[in-house]
């Protein structure tokens, strides 16, 4: 059976790339994209001739599609990816930038309506695979630091990857804090803090998604790093996520759970 998507934020470089995503898949349908800055002329923006095109959430009628693809913005992407669970659509979700609670309060509204999705800190199968060795390296070396680079444009630091990585770390080690004693000459130097962990977050133009994690013991140090050159790398995570997105009952975080 074909699958109908929406695409929120079609008009930016990711929501680009997963326009074309759709458009090459069998099964998949794109039907509609929403954004606020859009003019009413799909083939301007590679949808196909009937797709129909929203500015705005209270513009979407009921059953509109099956799947809802949304790369917008922090500040849009919680309204967003509850009215698609409220509305019985899947939500395959890479925007970053909302909160722990906020995500909380989207699993409990997918329980409660009982629809499945998606929300992916990254879709590049680099990234996710940096998170999974830095988690199992934490056990080994509990004092580490991030660094996570992004283009200037980027709305939200840390990046959700870094943030995400961050969590992993500490859920592996114990309680521990590096250098907890030092003084800070410039404010803020040593970066963002999550549970003892350092988070810095560089944002140039050149750049587009970029990791290292750090780890130090006595004597030795391991570095993981991932580099995504192109957009297009985070497209087969979203074409994972597209074909099994439907097999979920609730809300999940992270690529890595339904790999």
């Amino acid at each position: 059976m074909t699958k109908k998507v929406l695409v929120a934020g079609f008009t930016g470089a990711m929501g680009q790339k997963a326009v074309n995503l759709v458009n090459s898949l069998d099964n998949f349908e794109l039907v509609a994209g929403m954004s606020p800055t859009a003019t009413n002329d799909p083939q301007k923006y590679n949808l196909p001739a009937g797709a129909k095109i929203y500015q705005s959430l209270a513009e979407i009628p009921d059953l509109a599609a099956d799947i809802w693809i949304d790369f917008t913005t922090p500040k849009a992407v919680y309204d967003n990816v509850k009215f698609a669970l409220e509305h019985h659509i899947s939500p395959v979700v890479g925007t970053t930038g909302m909160s722990d609670e906020q995500e909380v309060e989207l699993i409990k509204i997918s329980q409660k309506e009982k629809v499945g999705g998606l929300i992916a800190p990254n879709f590049g199968m680099s990234a996710v695979l940096l998170m999974k060795f830095a988690k199992e390296a934490a056990k080994y070396f509990p004092d580490a630091e991030i660094i996570e680079m992004h283009h200037a444009d980027k709305k939200d630091a840390p990046s959700g990857t870094a943030l995400a990585t961050a969590k992993m770390i500490a859920q592996n080690r114990p309680e521990h804090e590096t250098a907890p004693d030092e003084v800070e000459t410039l404010e803020n130097v040593r970066g963002g803090d999550y549970q003892g962990i350092k988070i810095h977050s560089v944002r140039l133009p050149g750049y587009i998604a970029h990791e290292q994690v750090l780890f130090g013991g006595p004597g030795e140090a391991l570095t993981i790093r991932q580099d995504s050159f192109d957009r297009e790398s985070f497209m087969g995570g979203v074409k994972v996520a597209l074909e099994k997105v439907d097999q979920l009952d609730e809300l999940v975080v992270g690529l890595e759970n339904i790999l």
